[in-house]
């Protein structure tokens, strides 16, 4: 162990990875990163990376030819905590006034793209609009989620009351900045069977966790092990742009794991972990033992019990290929989607414009309803029913019946039938924690893995993160929650990693998700659980609102449409610790026909 948490050598530090990056599209559909990943068999040798690959790093001294300088405005155009996009001829930059200071960041949030000159600028960082992720204005580092880097910061100067903005063009260009990252030293690496960190589950915990470690130089041996064919790659999008490829989907190009010596197990399924002995066995019976543990093994569809549930042609959205295989088949065809849950929904909405008829059947009599309440719920549906979508409601599947073993109907309990080609199943899921029952690490009764603000398991050594956990949800009085949510993953993966090495850091983040139907975005911060009045500022027919979720006297969640950047900006009231009160919010909606939110963050009246 000796020498494993050390920093990498000061030459290292001076050297930025920066992975090519092809200009963003629309908001919701971009990848998240480029590459090929292939499938690394779990079997032998052939599940290991070698690290003698390396990425290739930028000068780490870029030269006066590599650099732009401008004049881009004088020092009284910005006000305190105001920001500007300025032009540097060769790519934009984000311009920050803060406390009298002025800096100068990369002006795309590198998740998907966002314009963080609409985001909210607050506590000596900017959130972004669209999806919540928190920068650093003095360094550029990513301190929130989603997403895995950080902006680029430039130098800036002032002269003759001028503020001038120094770059280099590949940063412009770039719009991302990979953090430095130590690599692995260990002799053992790709060949022994024992791991000094081994991470299950390759989802946004866990590779967030393996980054974080080599982030904070973190240089010894680091295996990630997935059920999946795939390096990880964005979940989130499978149900949103379902003709997605792997290769679009991928996080990280395999060139990445290489150069940082993460090696990653495919088709790895872990069958019993052995606390005591610190070993975990894999279904092909390959042994390794570990000297921490991270369990990030997410959740498992639930699947239909109804008769006739193993006729062809129904599928559950779990991998890449699923999601192909229901579009190839849904199309000109019928397609029945079962759930109108953010999964459900997101799929009936991709398949209109494919599919020659889509139907949803959910149990709850509006979409969305414990989520989003009955009045969101239900402007959502119209949205739906104004592009062909047929909503049976307050029924459930009886039977899936087949012609030639295929799928030809779906009969209802209310004894509809339904003509159907293609059947999606979302009606929820459940922790994918069945091998570690007989393990002496804590499950709760619906099979959750309960830990602390740390990400600790019950077992010294052990953690978990991301959608198989119940954690302490700081902001709502330390309540034990499940939040299956991407954004949330990332930073509980941050997390472990930080108490693996020590540093007893503690999760505070605010929960941030989003769904995206017909080109239009939902975004929705906090935990809205158990809400007992919902306030709407806007109008929902126009589906350009803002919804405040409350319970008693403080206002626990919102939700918002065409409405930017307000979710960001509740989120960044949250996370300073202070509560937002029911009164305002009435006072908000009964003075603001103009939708002015100063009273969000103390300022104005």
């Amino acid at each position: 162990m000796g020498g494993c948490f050390s920093k990498p050598k000061p030459v290292e530090l001076k050297i930025e990875v920066v992975l090519p990056e092809k200009e963003r599209g629309k908001e919701e559909l971009s990848a998240s990163g480029k590459g090929s990943p292939r499938a690394y068999q779990g079997n032998g040798t052939a599940r290991h990376f070698h690290a003698e690959e390396r990425l290739p790093a930028p000068h780490p001294y870029p030269g006066p030819q590599d650099c732009v300088e401008a004049a881009v405005c004088h020092i009284k155009d910005l006000e305190n905590g105001q920001m500007r996009e300025v032009e540097l001829g060769w790519g934009k930059v984000l311009l920050v006034k803060d406390n009298g200071e002025f800096h100068a960041l990369g002006h795309k949030c590198p998740h998907y793209g966002a314009p963080l000159v609409k985001g909210v600028l607050s506590r000596g960082r900017v959130r972004c609009p669209w999806h919540g992720a928190c920068f650093n204005i003095g360094t550029g580092d990513l301190e929130d989620f989603p997403g895995l880097d950080s902006l680029h910061k430039f130098q800036v100067k002032i002269e003759k009351e001028k503020v001038y903005v120094r770059a280099s063009k590949q940063a412009l260009q770039l719009q991302r900045r990979t953090k430095v990252m130590a690599k692995c030293i260990s002799p053992s690496a790709g060949h022994s069977s024992s791991t000094n960190v081994l991470i299950v589950g390759a989802g946004a915990a866990g590779l967030v966790c393996a980054e974080t470690l080599r982030q904070e130089g973190f240089s010894d041996r680091i295996v990630l092990c997935t059920l999946d064919r795939h390096l990880p790659y964005d979940r989130p999008k499978l149900s949103k742009s379902l003709d997605a490829q792997p290769e679009q989907l991928a996080l990280r190009p395999k060139e990445f794991f290489r150069a940082y010596g993460i090696e990653v197990l495919t088709e790895a399924q872990v069958v019993t972990v052995d606390v005591r002995n610190k070993k975990v066995v894999f279904k092909d019976g390959f042994k390794l033992e570990y000297s921490k543990l991270l369990l990030a093994p997410g959740s498992s569809p639930k699947t239909l019990s109804c008769k006739g549930k193993e006729v062809e042609n129904v599928f559950t959205i779990r991998t890449p290929e699923d999601a192909n295989r229901v579009v190839r088949l849904a199309r000109g065809r019928n397609a029945v989607v079962v759930g109108a849950g953010f999964l459900g929904m997101e799929v009936a909405a991709y398949l209109t414009e494919k599919a020659h008829s889509v139907s949803v059947v959910e149990l709850e009599e509006t979409p969305f309803r414990r989520f989003l309440g009955e009045r969101v719920g239900r402007a959502l549906m119209k949205m739906f029913e104004n592009n062909r979508v047929k909503f049976y409601m307050q029924t459930e599947v009886s039977e899936l019946r087949a012609q030639e073993g295929k799928l030809k109907e779906v009969v209802l309990k209310s004894s509809k039938v339904v003509r159907a080609d293609v059947c999606v199943v979302g009606i929820g899921a459940v922790p994918a924690t069945g091998f570690l029952r007989q393990s002496s690490i804590n499950l709760d009764s619906r099979g959750f893995i309960p830990v602390n603000k740390m990400m600790q398991t019950n077992v010294p050594g052990v953690f978990a993160a991301g959608d198989a956990v119940t954690f302490p949800l700081a902001w709502r009085n330390n309540r034990k929650v499940n939040i299956p949510h991407w954004q949330m993953a990332h930073a509980q993966g941050r997390v472990a990693a930080q108490n693996m090495l020590a540093q007893e850091a503690e999760i505070s983040t605010v929960p941030y998700l989003w769904t995206a139907m017909f080109g239009k975005s939902l975004r929705y911060a906090g935990y809205g659980e158990g809400f007992d009045d919902v306030i709407i500022q806007g109008d929902l027919e126009d589906l350009k609102f803002v919804a405040f979720y409350t319970k008693g006297d403080e206002v626990i969640a919102v939700a918002s449409m065409n409405y930017d950047p307000i979710v960001s900006k509740v989120a960044e009231v949250l996370a300073s610790g202070r509560a937002i009160r029911k009164r305002e919010v009435e006072l908000f909606v009964l003075h603001s026909k103009t939708g002015d939110m100063s009273w969000l963050t103390g300022k104005g009246s």
